[in-house]
Parts: structure tokens; C-alpha cells; sequence
């Protein structure tokens, strides 16, 4: 028995040392260095032409939403703000889920709807033909390059062509449903093309359909409550660099955030005083980070006639 398994042993490290015609005999370390190809992305520019505005529209009118209102409850607060606004704009909204798109979209007006594109990885939604050109077709997605490829359109050309943008700071989707950090895309955008951001905060998506699951999950109630809220615009100020400019446009997502967990007058006195909980989540063991974002956010159903705020 000693003898066969010394033998099968012998025969391992020979196959892990034999370079079997393949592995180079300069080691890694020493090899001169040479630049990965870049990948050239799909165009995308075909999505915003008006054949594909026009199959779009059916698209989400007729297949999508309703396909997504059976699967989820949404509630909308805040479109308001968009009654005051000219568009262009650029939606900037946590991403914790696949849902996070179509909720946005379907939450917006249609005037407004119809004239969004979308800010999407290229190396995930645009590796493929299939998958650029559904994206593309569905939710008007553009590539966003985050590995070094050559992209066929940048934000700034969509902005200048008059379109909004709906684009996710942080880059990826969550991994336990918590806000992460921003990266400074979204404010150099605004700050550069002189557009305002319209913060936009979602609850429930993450424990509808988290990271890693294909379709949206229900709870012993039926379908997943989802909250989509829309906060006033956002510009830099004068003299205001991008720097300083990125994270007021977080700290008003938290703040809608936590609107949307309380209520707006607590909301805004806990951001007045700089109380406004954290959006990145405790600083506790990742299962509890997640567990505590599986819950649904709830929402109680207005029953009755509405109670009257002012008295006689």
C-alpha cells in the first residue's frame, strides 16, 4: 500500500512541475509586461432612435409592467418634484437589486419615461448580443465601461442629446442590501454639464430579489412591498467642487431613506441635526446585515375616510 500511494504521489509532482509544452520557462515575475486588449462595446445609439422608442414603448407598456405589478406592490411618494423640474436630470438612486431598474422607470411619469436612458455595465449587460441588445431595447440602457473598453457613447453626448439618466452610484448592485459607497461619475456629470440630480431612494428590493436570485421572491403576505421615494434636485454651488458636491448627493439619499422608513418632519430633524442614520448599515456580521434587510419595508393600507390634519 506504501508503494502505491509514494507512486501516485511521485506522479502528481511530476504533473505539477512538468510544464507539458504549454507554461513558459520564464517565471511570471519576469515576464514583460503587455497591456490587455481593449473590447470595443456594442453601439447602443440605435435604442434611442424612434423605431426603437416607439417598440420600447410597447415593450414596457405591454409586456413589462405588466408582468412587474404582478409580482410586487410599489408605492411612489415625491413625482412632485418633477412637476417643477426641466428635464434633462440625472436620477442617482442606491442599487441593491436587479429590480432597482424597472421600478425606477416604471415609478417616473410617462413624459419622463420615455425620454431616460440608462447607465449600465458593459462588461455585464453589453458582453453578449442578446443581452445588449434586450437591455438596450427594454430599458434604453447605454454601456458604462468599468474594465477599460472603448465605448460607442458617452453620458455627456446623451445628456447633450436631451435625454435623463438614471445612474447607480455605487456601481454594483449591494451585496447585503446596505448603501455603499459613491463614486463621483454622477457629480462630475452634473457639475460639468450644468444638469441637476434628483436623488432617488428604494426600499425592498433587495429582500424581493437579492444578488444572485433570478426572480422576485414573496413573503407570507403574497407579493413584496417595493418604495420608490423622488427628493428635490440637486446642484453644486458656486465654487463647489465635485469633491465636496459627491457627498451631499449621498447623504440625500440617506436622508430619503430614512424619510421613507419614518416620516419627512423626523426625517428633516435628524438631518438638521446630522442624526441621519448611517445608509451604509451596522457595523455588525454580514448574515446580520443581511437578515435585517430581508424584511420588506411595510406599509399600511389607507382605510376609511382620511383623518383631518386641521380642526375647526
Amino acid at each position: 500500500m506504501g508503494f502505491w500511494s509514494e507512486g501516485v504521489d511521485d506522479v502528481r509532482r511530476t504533473a505539477r512541475g512538468w510544464r507539458w509544452g504549454r507554461r513558459s520557462q520564464v517565471p511570471r515575475s519576469a515576464e514583460v509586461y503587455v497591456e490587455p486588449a481593449r473590447s470595443q462595446v456594442a453601439d447602443s445609439a440605435w435604442a434611442r432612435r424612434r423605431p426603437a422608442i416607439a417598440a420600447r414603448e410597447v415593450a414596457q407598456k405591454l409586456a413589462l409592467e405588466p408582468v412587474f405589478r404582478s409580482q410586487v406592490r410599489t408605492r411612489v411618494e415625491g413625482l412632485d418634484v418633477l412637476e417643477r423640474t426641466r428635464g434633462p436630470v440625472i436620477f442617482v438612486a442606491n442599487h441593491a437589486s436587479h429590480l432597482d431598474t424597472p421600478l425606477l422607470l416604471l415609478s417616473l411619469p410617462d413624459e419622463w419615461r420615455r425620454r431616460t436612458a440608462v447607465a449600465a455595465a458593459a462588461d455585464y449587460f453589453f458582453d453578449t448580443w442578446w443581452r445588449a441588445v434586450g437591455s438596450s431595447l427594454v430599458f434604453n440602457t447605454f454601456p458604462i465601461d468599468r474594465r477599460g473598453g472603448s465605448i460607442s457613447a458617452t453620458p455627456g453626448e446623451v445628456l447633450a442629446d436631451g435625454w435623463s439618466l438614471v445612474v447607480f452610484p455605487e456601481g454594483t448592485r449591494s451585496g447585503d442590501g446596505w448603501m455603499h459607497t459613491f463614486r463621483m461619475g454622477a457629480a462630475y456629470l452634473s457639475h460639468t454639464h450644468d444638469v441637476p440630480i434628483v436623488p432617488v431612494a428604494h426600499r425592498g428590493t433587495f429582500a424581493a430579489m437579492p444578488r444572485g436570485v433570478g426572480w422576485p421572491g414573496r413573503d407570507a403576505g403574497g407579493r413584496r412591498q417595493l418604495t420608490v421615494r423622488f427628493g428635490e434636485p440637486l446642484r453644486a454651488a458656486e465654487g463647489e467642487s465635485v469633491r465636496e458636491f459627491a457627498p451631499r448627493v449621498r447623504d440625500a439619499v440617506a436622508a430619503l431613506l430614512d424619510e421613507d422608513r419614518s416620516t419627512w418632519w423626523e426625517a428633516q430633524r435628524r438631518r438638521a441635526a446630522g442624526t441621519t442614520p448611517d445608509p451604509g448599515g451596522p457595523d455588525a456580521a454580514t448574515w446580520r446585515r443581511v437578515w435585517a434587510q430581508t424584511e420588506s419595508p411595510s406599509v399600511e393600507p389607507v382605510t376609511g375616510p382620511r383623518r383631518r390634519v386641521w380642526r375647526r
